[in-house]
């Protein structure tokens, strides 16, 4: 055989070689299971972190993956917006779909309003669940944590606390309760004798505070803290409250799972009034905060 058919059989194997693992690619990308091909597509799909969501949801990130900088046409581009949004939602909950999503898409997306998420926004809450020891038993908390300006950057500060123990001591004030306990207005002229039966009930003795009177729950867990009555274990899990957007709130979770759908996600999402955002903000946040 001439060193010139040689060659040319060698360039045709090459070629049938090439033509045989491009197939071969090709049937792997397609039967690949979850764990290998598809779990690499997952992995990069996922909202790995808070920051990476935000980044998403404002369009700041390419769906490759790669930060988009502002001169690119596509950062901040609302058409864009509105077809990747929907998958920063969990997608096997009903109530983050359906046109409550649509309606939510729209205003975010508004032409001529547009709303886009900042790390220092205000009111945009962390909410971590924990466990503590309480005299040797463990206690479930749950802690609530706003970002704050500090110098030239940022911090996160805990901004109010929920312990179902300390809630329960101060129960929602009664009409009859505030007509009942009270210290009648001439007191002074009796030296205040009256106050050894208010401070002998201690079951009721918030009902002599001020009318607006609300207890810091938050100092009462540091206090507690301080004092060793309370002792930090371990955290049991995170999540996020957003209400920045003008007449919505929503929720964002952390899905480990092995789809596209996964990570940090939409997991509740409310169209809210003014009035039940302040409710939920003043929940998030203690009096000695604001």
């Amino acid at each position: 055989m001439t060193k010139t058919r040689m060659k040319a059989l060698k360039i045709s194997l090459q070629i049938l070689f090439i033509s045989l693992l491009g197939s071969f690619s090709l049937s792997a990308q397609t039967l690949a299971p979850s764990g290998q091909l598809g779990g690499e597509r997952n992995l990069y799909m996922m909202n790995k972190q808070v920051n990476q969501f935000v980044h998403r949801f404002n369009m700041e990130e390419a769906p490759d993956g790669l930060p988009l900088q502002k001169t690119d046409k596509r950062y901040h581009n609302n058409a864009l917006r509105k077809k990747l949004l929907p998958y920063l939602f969990d997608m096997q909950n009903p109530r983050t779909s359906g046109k409550l999503q649509t309606y939510f898409i729209e205003d975010v997306t508004n032409a001529k309003h547009p709303v886009y998420l900042n790390f220092l926004d205000k009111n945009w809450y962390a909410e971590v669940s924990a466990t503590f020891k309480k005299e040797g038993e463990p206690v479930h908390l749950i802690l609530f944590l706003t970002v704050e300006k500090a110098g030239l950057g940022s911090k996160w500060i805990i901004s109010n606390v929920y312990d179902p123990e300390l809630h329960n001591l101060f129960p929602a004030e009664s009409k009859a309760g505030q007509m009942k306990y009270f210290l009648h207005p001439q007191s002074h002229e009796l030296d205040f004798m009256n106050l050894n039966k208010a401070l002998d009930d201690p079951e009721h003795v918030e009902y002599y505070a001020a009318t607006n009177y609300r207890p810091d729950y938050l100092t009462l867990f540091f206090y507690l803290m301080k004092t060793g009555a309370l002792t930090f274990d371990h955290i049991d899990s995170v999540k996020f409250h957003f209400l920045q957007i003008p007449h919505w709130y929503f929720e964002l979770s952390y899905f480990n799972r092995n789809t596209s759908n996964s990570g940090w996600l939409i997991s509740n999402l409310k169209y809210v009034s003014p009035q039940e955002k302040a409710k939920l903000i003043n929940f998030f946040r203690s009096c000695s905060t604001k």
